[in-house]
């Protein structure tokens, strides 16, 4: 371990060297100054762990030095001496930032515990920052933009989404409605160096097609009539960002042709214009449909698809990643607990359950509208079973059929396991052991799992 360095400043040349010599052999860097000013030009050329300084001196008192160098020594623990000193003096000191305050007369074993104390405060600070920093660190792994999850199935999207984001590689972001394509969108803009540019979201089955031409790609004045000036596209308001085209399985085939063309020439056609305007755009698809099913039946193009498809993104629906449930609750209530001016503190174990079990057609959409229905019914501060729809009461439970994709019967084994694990911990209040009673399990078979399963309660 390297030594630990420290400036003593005192006007008194034997007390100065009666330190030096006491904690040199303790194990410190020592260096000195005879005064407040010399102090100040020695914290300009080094840093310093600790400072010793006494506060009655010529020129520059301690309290002075402790102003003049207050920002130069924030890292740095300065314990003051002096003789005449009185309890008013040392909360003045501290006040200034000294850590502590030690009386003249004192003997060498004094100042030597009030440094260790210091060490011993100054190391838990460090473990105290550091631990800060290792949780921001797990749970900035459970977030991407304004997603939150830890399910395995969502890391791998999070980890694809935080790839893509780094390129201007188009992407087609695949998934049911209400499993949260939009915020991945957003998310891939925003982490990347087209976040200060524009991100223009298209619903492409919200706009009629007699109007959906002249919206992406604009018109000249005079194209049609009603057109009494230009007007720029949505393509040309992407310049230099992005543009989010959602749903782009309803874009007509009319369309679809000029999209293609678009996206292989980097350039858009004005209606009524007989030139082409050059564009720098990073195109983002989403669709809740099957493209390779649409492409069998005619309905979208495959020289589309493959132009959109360069980066896939498939968002797993909610009931594949139960284990999210908890962590999407917490995130919901803490913005519903702002705008709402509610103060929820948590989800009773009989509602958790019922949301666990519930195979969420609407997925996290669905979650988000519930847990916002009731924070607006509930009065007290934990929310119970009949603050929810009594959609889930009637369906959690009772519909296998919706929770598992396939026809494996070791992923079923191990979601209907993940569930009761998690129903169990919830309903012990996260005591393992009488989980594992409940469960019927041994106490290290259900800590194996719960590694396992990745569940965090």
């Amino acid at each position: 371990m390297p030594e630990k360095r420290l400036l003593i400043i005192d006007d008194e040349e034997n007390m100065r060297h009666m330190l030096s010599k006491v904690l040199t052999k303790a194990g410190y860097a020592i260096e000195t100054a005879s005064n407040g000013y010399e102090g100040i030009k020695m914290t300009d050329r080094n840093p310093y762990d600790f400072i010793l300084c006494d506060i009655k001196m010529p020129n520059m008192s301690g309290m002075d030095f402790l102003k003049a160098a207050r920002d130069k020594i924030k890292s740095t623990t300065v314990i003051m001496m002096s003789a005449y000193g009185t309890i008013d003096t040392a909360i003045a000191a501290m006040k200034l930032g000294a850590y502590d305050y030690i009386s003249k007369p004192f003997k060498t074993d004094e100042v030597y515990l009030t440094l260790k104390k210091a060490e011993e405060r100054e190391s838990l600070r460090q473990e105290n920052k550091q631990l800060k920093a290792h949780i921001k660190k797990i749970e900035s792994n459970y977030d991407f933009g304004n997603l939150v999850a830890k399910s395995e199935a969502m890391q791998k999207v999070f980890r694809v989404a935080g790839k893509a984001a780094q390129y201007k590689t188009t992407v087609l972001i695949l998934g049911d409605s209400g499993t949260g394509k939009e915020l991945i969108a957003r998310a891939i803009h925003s982490e990347g160096d087209r976040a200060s540019m524009p991100l223009i979201p298209v619903n492409c089955g919200g706009i009629p097609e007699t109007l959906l031409e002249s919206e992406l790609f604009g018109y000249k004045k005079g194209a049609f009539t009603g057109a009494e000036k230009n007007k720029k596209g949505l393509f040309q308001e992407a310049h230099g960002g992005t543009i989010f085209l959602d749903e782009i399985g309803e874009l007509p085939l009319v369309l679809q042709v000029k999209l293609l063309r678009v996206l292989q020439e980097n350039e858009v056609r004005m209606i009524g214009d007989s030139k082409s305007t050059q564009i720098d755009v990073r195109v983002i698809a989403a669709t809740s449909r099957n493209p390779e099913e649409d492409i069998k039946t005619g309905a979208f193009r495959e020289d589309l698809y493959y132009r959109l498809n360069v980066l896939s993104i498939k968002i797993p629906p909610l009931r594949e990643r139960v284990e999210d449930i908890p962590l999407l609750c917490d995130h919901f209530i803490q913005r519903f607990n702002r705008s709402l001016n509610k103060k929820i503190a948590s989800i009773a174990p009989a509602a958790m359950s019922r949301l666990l079990e519930y195979p969420w057609p609407g997925n996290v959409r669905e979650l988000e509208n519930a847990i916002e229905r009731a924070l607006v019914l509930v009065e007290g501060d934990v929310l119970l079973p009949e603050h929810f729809p009594s959609d889930l009461e009637q369906l959690a439970g009772n519909t296998p059929d919706m929770l598992f994709a396939g026809f494996s019967l070791k992923a079923a084994q191990k979601m209907i396991e993940e569930k009761l694990i998690t129903k169990a911990l919830l309903e012990t209040g996260g005591n393992r052991t009488q989980a594992a009673r409940l469960l019927e399990i041994s106490h290290p078979s259900l800590l194996t799992k719960i590694k396992a399963y990745n569940i965090d309660l």
